[in-house]
């Protein structure tokens, strides 16, 4: 999930993979995280000074998209926009809603075909059952161009302003703003099975389950603790990551200003994770939801009774679940019409960003 500016400077007064991006790089062979939650069979002129990339010494926060599998697999992992799916998705159409100051809920046209999405900052990705990648909302710093030749995609994953994508032969791909790092991965990084995107820095997933970090490093989101490894899926965001292991605990690293990553005493039996901008949020086996961190939109006050749920998303300020009977469930931060519109139904994918929200719904 992705920051919001206004939001940033609300909380500087008081102190934005997987599942079916996982789902679909397992399917593939790349294991790659997906940026959206998925149920079974995230304009060139430059945004007002708030909400413009800033000093290294705070960077403006970001809300990756990230979903969460009920059921995830070696390759699943969450993604800044994230996805995950107990199954594999079936290509549909995106719904959007929420803030859509550039264009980041008008979704493209004639969209169809998509098995994922990603929420960033401002600015959307899908990924089409092609292999192909569609980008749509703000791009002041390149992230919605997608390269000219990139196909060949298993997940996706939205930053603050920049974009990654996973392609089938294990490597990764990265295009928009460097501030940072973020757009530079590293030399030789091959054999990565899931990615999540942060604000300023990233997170790769390789199929041996340890994890490669890289980017904005000022509190350590991009120090992997040593020794870390049997990781099944990842999640980033505001200057904090995420990893899930293979026996169901939650490892987590980087700033802690609000308790974002300082875990639930007991947290186990996790088979999903999702990065909000300075909350947490984790799936169990028994379908109910665990949330921690910051509170002051309500991020981290899940619905009483919530249960059923599937699949997982987290925006900056607001969580997202899918339900077993396909129907969504929002709750934090709802201004900007950031609510699930009503009706929606048979979602198969979710994806969480700055203020607004991504859906995969069967085609016509």
């Amino acid at each position: 999930m992705i920051g919001h500016p206004e939001a940033l400077s609300r909380i500087a007064r008081a102190t934005l993979i997987g599942g079916l991006l996982a789902i679909v790089a397992a399917c593939s062979g790349s294991g790659t995280t997906p940026t959206t939650a998925s149920v079974p069979p995230t304009t060139a002129s430059v945004p007002p000074a708030a909400t413009t990339a800033t000093t290294a010494s705070l960077p403006t926060a970001t809300a990756t998209a990230t979903l969460a599998l009920a059921t995830p697999t070696a390759a699943a992992a969450s993604a800044t926009a994230a996805t995950t799916s107990p199954g594999p998705v079936q290509p549909g159409t995106v719904v959007a809603w929420g803030l859509n100051t550039y264009g980041q809920t008008t979704v493209p046209a004639g969209l169809s075909g998509v098995i994922a999405v990603a929420a960033g900052y401002q600015h959307g990705l899908a990924l089409r059952s092609d292999g192909t990648v569609v980008a749509w909302g703000f791009n002041n710093s390149g992230q919605t161009k997608v390269p000219a030749d990139l196909s060949g995609v298993t997940a996706i994953a939205a930053g603050y302003y920049h974009s990654l994508a996973l392609k089938s032969d294990g490597t990764v791909v990265a295009w928009g703003l460097n501030s940072y790092g973020q757009t530079k991965v590293p030399a030789g990084l091959s054999g990565v099975t899931a990615i999540a995107a942060g604000t300023y820095h990233n997170l790769a997933l390789k199929s041996d389950g340890t994890v490669v970090a890289w980017g904005y490093n000022t509190y350590g989101q991009a120090t992997v603790p040593a020794g870390l490894s049997g990781v099944i899926a990842i999640a980033a965001s505001y200057q904090y990551s995420l990893a899930l292991k293979s026996d169901g605990t939650v490892v987590a690293w980087g700033l802690s200003g609000k308790a974002q990553a300082s875990l639930p005493a007991g947290l186990s039996g996790v088979t999903a994770i999702a990065a909000g901008y300075a909350h947490g949020l984790a799936l169990k086996s028994d379908g109910t939801v665990v949330a921690w961190g910051d509170n002051t939109y309500g991020q981290i006050t899940v619905p009483a009774g919530l249960s059923g749920v599937i699949a997982i998303a987290a925006g900056d300020w607001h969580g997202l679940a899918i339900k077993s009977d396909g129907t969504v469930v929002s709750w934090g931060d709802n201004s900007n019409g950031n609510t699930v519109p009503a009706g929606l139904s048979r979602v198969s994918a979710i994806a969480g960003g700055g203020r607004f929200s991504l859906a995969i719904v069967p085609n016509p």
